[in-house]
């Protein structure tokens, strides 16, 4: 065990320096175990694919930032994101509308539900589309936050160290930028439901 966690190590830092095998000795090494983590949570092997490739692009871009620190610990902290992701699934599903038949079969009810759903992704898309325009026109160190914030999950104290301002500054500019998106939103009549 002492062997693999010293292996993982040297090859986490392998990586760093540019060795992009590293990563996949890594991935390879620990693939099935992760994978069949998430498939136990999820029992749907799309979306446990899904979870996996997500679970990996987070890990790069975290060993990329520098922001790697578990000493030795890989394992346990690819789970943990591999969790959270989960989690994050549940959540986005448990919006999703439920159908009930009362125990009878509709087909109109799975036809309703295919044609709600593929509305509901063009609205999804159009809705992010204006939500990008109108963080585009946020003052930049407001617009630098809110996407710190929303978009790479970071923490308040962890834009503060990155931006060097205060958290309370950090704060400040993330609720200004929520005033300005909903003044933006006001003045042009855009309707955000999905």
């Amino acid at each position: 065990m002492k062997k693999e966690l010293i292996q993982d190590a040297a090859l986490i830092s392998s990586y760093i320096r540019g060795d992009e095998n590293a990563l996949a000795t890594l991935i390879d090494r620990h693939k099935q175990r992760i994978y069949s983590f998430i498939y136990s949570k999820v029992y749907d092997k799309d979306i446990t694919e899904d979870i996996f490739q997500d679970t990996f692009i987070k890990v790069i871009k975290t060993l990329k930032l520098g922001k790697y620190n578990e000493e030795g610990k890989f394992l346990p902290w690819v789970m943990r994101i591999a969790h959270n992701l989960v989690i994050d699934h549940f959540r986005r599903n448990s919006r999703m509308p439920k159908f009930d038949n009362a125990g009878e079969f509709s087909i109109f009810s799975v036809l309703s539900d295919s044609s709600l759903n593929a509305e509901k992704s063009i609205i999804k898309e159009q809705v992010e589309e204006d939500v990008r325009r109108i963080i585009e026109e946020l003052p930049e160190d407001q617009k630098q936050v809110l996407i710190m914030r929303m978009y790479q999950d970071m923490s308040f104290k962890e834009i503060s160290e990155r931006t060097g301002v205060s958290i309370n500054t950090a704060l400040g500019r993330m609720r200004y930028a929520l005033i300005n998106m909903r003044k933006v939103i006001k003045q042009n009549n855009i309707v955000l439901t999905n």
